[in-house]
């Protein structure tokens, strides 16, 4: 039986801030693009399931390019397979938009065209049981 909620697909964007700057050349440590996919997927299961879920698991983690403070980031995750409790998503940040200050124009941004796709993952949320569960 095909599940017509594999697909469903959730978005935020969001600025990194200058205080996210972890190391340097205003790098944002690995750990703030997982904080993210933990807000994507709190934001599927709550429309999917009417609760936020909780984290069991991620797999196959890959920093594939640096996230910097002053970055815009597309945060997605992608229901692929629903079980009973289990919701299995595919996560991705992508960098839309970069900083490129310079002393003449400290405020100085781009559009990256493309967009860089920063981190992927796979991961795993549990949900409560259904009222309509088997």
């Amino acid at each position: 039986m095909s599940d017509s909620r594999i697909g469903t697909t959730v978005t935020h964007r969001r600025y990194v801030p200058y205080s996210h700057a972890h190391y340097a050349g205003n790098l944002v440590d690995g750990a703030y693009s997982l904080g993210l996919f933990g807000d994507v997927a709190t934001e599927l299961c709550i429309l999917l399931d009417g609760d936020e879920g909780l984290f069991a698991s991620y797999s196959d983690v890959q920093f594939k390019a640096p996230v910097r403070a002053g970055d815009v980031l597309e945060n997605t995750a992608t229901l692929i397979r629903a079980g009973t409790r289990s919701r299995v998503m595919d996560f991705a940040v992508i960098v839309v938009a970069r900083g490129a200050a310079t002393a003449e124009a400290p405020g100085a941004a781009a559009v990256l065209t493309p967009p860089v796709v920063a981190t992927t993952a796979t991961g795993t949320v549990v949900v409560p049981p259904s009222d309509s569960a088997d």
